[in-house]
Parts: C-alpha cells; sequence; structure tokens
C-alpha cells in the first residue's frame, strides 16, 4: 500500500496528506511556521520528510 507510511526512511507529500488531514497550503503554512516538521529536499524537483518525523508528529497530535 502506497500510503502506509514506512518506520523510517523519507516519504513524500502525498503519504504525509494522507494520514496527516489538512490541504497542502496548510501544510505547507504549517512548515514555514514550524508547526510540522521541515522538509528534505532529495533533489531539485523533490522533496520529502524523514518518517521518523511524520510519526513523532502523528503521536503529537493524537495525544
Amino acid at each position: 500500500m502506497q500510503n502506509q507510511l514506512p518506520k523510517t526512511g523519507f516519504v513524500r507529500l502525498p503519504q504525509v496528506l494522507a494520514h496527516i488531514p489538512v490541504s497542502r497550503s496548510a501544510w505547507w503554512n504549517g512548515v514555514k511556521s514550524g508547526k510540522y516538521p521541515a522538509s528534505i529536499k532529495i533533489s531539485e524537483n523533490t522533496t520529502a520528510w524523514k518518517a521518523e518525523d511524520i510519526h513523532a508528529l502523528i503521536a503529537k497530535l493524537a495525544g
């Protein structure tokens, strides 16, 4: 399943948004403000997030 979050590695925005129900613009505003984890530029046209950071964010939002 593509939307399943791996325990480690990198995840792209569609995978993140499948688990954190916000719009793309709300996500990017949260990244800029520090509410959400910082992105990592993998290549010129590829941005991702550490899976560990997304798991931590989900845990924080859940409780």
